[in-house]
């Protein structure tokens, strides 16, 4: 007999005999938690939801409902720390709409800062600690069960990262072989994977060790602090205002494109505030000629690859592994990539080039008309952030025309968002065992559930077992 008839079954003959309604909704009962991603540009909770009865002793967790906070991420609040915490309530009220009211107080909350609040914390540490505070005192007001917040580390945001992916793929539990992970912030990217000859001995720095569903995984894994896409375009436009110039050409931009940034604005984060020109004026010009070849060029120019103490390695003399395996690219990665129309991995890489090459070659105001729902901003960097993609991809991180197809540029995985949150809460939760669980004919709850109606039952039989003996008692002759 199947599991589910049985279990059926036994639900229809507890109805026939007891009231079952507070079992049944305790057997369908889910679970939920939530994670804030605090990142370098903006903020997004998530809120994830499991059954209560859970599958091999890990309940599978799906995302239900994202928030995009409004404004900035909580870095960008460091002169004024109070808006950080006031900036996650509208987002905070909508998670106790979708969590029911009956399960908030049992529903962990937990806000991971990447980036942004590490170079914050590099550059004022005294900021940073006020913004966190603002937070949490906001997030304590909540009915959740808040559980912290924390910076953190480039080495936590990648492996959690490959945990989400594989997770969500089911690789993880079926033992398969794994996808690596390429994530892609505002101010940090990061990549991590398997590889077979990487055992961590060359560069232990870069290896994390997993046990999990009773597989051992070591992954290499490596954060690039300042090479998120936002600073990278800082870093490329302090290499062409070295000289303090009023005005610039700049092939990463659309041909007719003008813009006027504040030399301050542009030099105040530690990745480029070292490298400030003295006697500069108080903003300069970029004009727009948009070349991609000069382009790629030019963010060339912001990797260093003259030096490596190992045996190979990616860029600023960073240890790297012979790339292994499928990879998917998430976060901004899809998101220009999607843009682009470049998302579809099976294009010729060279064809990639040449489609890049044609978008930043046109017009500014032809951009403007055919994406007239962008924001400005964000529809005037994506000639640099394209050619930064590739270029990262291809000379940082050496895929090949060959091993670019292997890269999968997604935004979701079953209905999940890519992303090192769900792996992030799947740790703290200790969601996924070390050992492979023993799999029951039932789980837990319904073996308990069985042995309880079993004995409800028997103790029915018992009482109609008693039933003959009734009437002997009615006719025993009274006494005057």
């Amino acid at each position: 007999m199947r599991i589910s008839t049985y279990k059926s079954e036994v639900i229809n003959l507890c109805q026939k005999t007891v009231d079952c309604s507070l079992w049944v909704a305790s057997e369908s009962l889910p679970q939920y938690g939530i994670v804030l991603d605090a990142g370098s540009s903006h903020t997004a909770v998530y809120i994830y939801q499991w059954p209560a009865e859970k599958d091999n002793n890990t309940g599978r967790v799906e995302q239900k409902h994202s928030c995009k906070v409004k404004g900035p991420g909580i870095s960008s609040y460091a002169s004024d720390p109070v808006k950080a915490g006031e900036s996650l309530r509208a987002c905070i009220q909508e998670a106790e709409q979708w969590v029911p009211e009956n399960r908030h107080h049992e529903t962990p909350l937990y806000l991971g800062a990447t980036a942004g609040m590490r170079l914050l914390n590099m550059e004022n540490s005294s900021a940073s600690d006020k913004v966190f505070r603002a937070v949490e005192g906001a997030l304590q007001k909540s009915p959740f069960s808040f559980q912290g917040a924390r910076i953190l580390s480039g080495q936590e945001e990648g492996s959690f990262g490959w945990v989400t992916v594989n997770y969500l793929d089911d690789r993880l539990s079926q033992g398969l072989e794994t996808t690596g992970a390429l994530d892609l912030g505002g101010a940090s990217t990061q990549i991590s994977f398997i590889a077979d000859k990487f055992d961590g001995s060359e560069s232990p720095s870069n290896s994390v060790n997993f046990r999990l569903y009773g597989n051992d995984y070591n992954l290499y894994t490596h954060s690039f602090l300042c090479y998120g896409k936002d600073q990278a375009l800082r870093l490329t436009l302090a290499l062409q205002t070295q000289t303090g110039p009023d005005s610039i050409s700049n092939p990463c931009f659309n041909p007719g494109y003008t813009s006027t940034k504040n030399y301050s604005a542009l030099y105040d984060s530690p990745c480029v505030s070292n490298r400030k020109p003295q006697g500069v004026p108080l903003s300069f010009t970029q004009q727009g000629t948009g070349n991609f070849q000069q382009c790629q060029e030019m963010v060339k120019n912001v990797f260093n690859f003259t030096h490596c103490k190992y045996s190979q390695c990616s860029f600023n003399g960073v240890f790297q592994p012979l790339l292994q395996g499928p990879f998917g690219a998430f976060s901004a990665y899809y998101f220009v990539m999607n843009f682009l129309n470049l998302t579809d991995t099976s294009i010729p890489l060279d064809t990639v080039r040449e489609k890049l090459t044609s978008y930043c070659a046109t017009p500014w105001s032809q951009v403007v008309q055919q994406h007239p729902d962008v924001k400005v901003k964000y529809l005037a960097e994506y000639c640099f952030s394209g050619t930064y993609i590739l270029t990262l991809l291809t000379e940082g991180y050496n895929f090949t025309s060959e091993s670019y197809s292997n890269i999968k540029f997604i935004r979701k995985i079953k209905g999940s968002d890519a992303g090192w949150t769900l792996g992030y809460m799947l740790n703290l939760t200790n969601m996924i065992p070390a050992e492979a669980p023993d799999t029951p004919l039932l789980p837990h709850g319904g073996y308990v559930t069985i042995v309880t109606i079993m004995a409800i039952l028997l103790f029915i039989l018992f009482i109609i077992s008693l039933r003959p003996l009734w009437p002997r008692c009615s006719k025993q002759p009274q006494i005057v």
